[in-house]
């Protein structure tokens, strides 16, 4: 696979990383939480354009919400540029080491669920380092927020885990056909 940045890549990164964006938009509340789908398009990236160019599209489309719809500081943005980056690059390298094209279903929900999985970890590592070290609350008041958080976290992963991989499988044909899907994986 090469690894230049084409015209086709930079293009489909683009898109993806616009669909992030705006997906991150629609959310609907359940139990108490809100559940949205950009976690399953950001999946969707790592098993579209690979590790990395699935990376680059979950973490700057997600990235770019936070710069519009909550006005913070670069560390924020930079935190949630990684966690979701690496959210879809888990995804991708699973997906990719187990079918150099990744059309084995099986192995690419075992990247959704690995890759959705470690996104929580990592939001609920965030949670847990800003209320213990930023904020300086104490123990039970961090283990508190963590538990507050996990269930929409839990929520929105398995939805992720579920809709990525219909999406992708729904995707690849047309993009096959279309003779797009090598031209677009990094």
């Amino acid at each position: 696979m090469n690894k230049r940045f084409t015209v086709h890549k930079i293009t489909f990164i683009a898109i993806l990383t616009a669909l992030v964006f705006v997906v991150t938009f629609f959310r609907f509340p359940l139990m108490g939480s809100k559940v949205h789908f950009a976690n399953a398009v950001c999946l969707l990236s790592g098993l579209l354009l690979g590790p990395l160019g699935g990376g680059l599209a979950a973490g700057l489309g997600s990235m770019l919400y936070d710069i519009f719809y909550y006005p913070s500081d670069l560390v924020t943005y930079l935190i949630t540029f990684v966690s979701k980056f690496a959210m879809a690059w888990v995804c991708g390298k699973i997906a990719f080491a187990a079918d150099k094209e990744a059309k084995n279903h099986g192995w690419n929900i075992v990247a959704c669920v690995v890759g959705a999985w470690t996104y929580v970890a990592l939001y609920m590592l965030k949670t847990f380092v800003y209320q213990k070290f930023v904020y300086g609350y104490p123990g039970d008041t961090v283990w508190a927020a963590l538990l507050s958080k996990f269930p929409a976290s839990a929520i929105n992963a398995v939805a992720a885990m579920i809709v990525a991989p219909i999406l992708y499988t729904a995707l690849r044909p047309a993009l096959q056909k279309a003779r797009l899907l090598d031209k677009i994986r990094l």
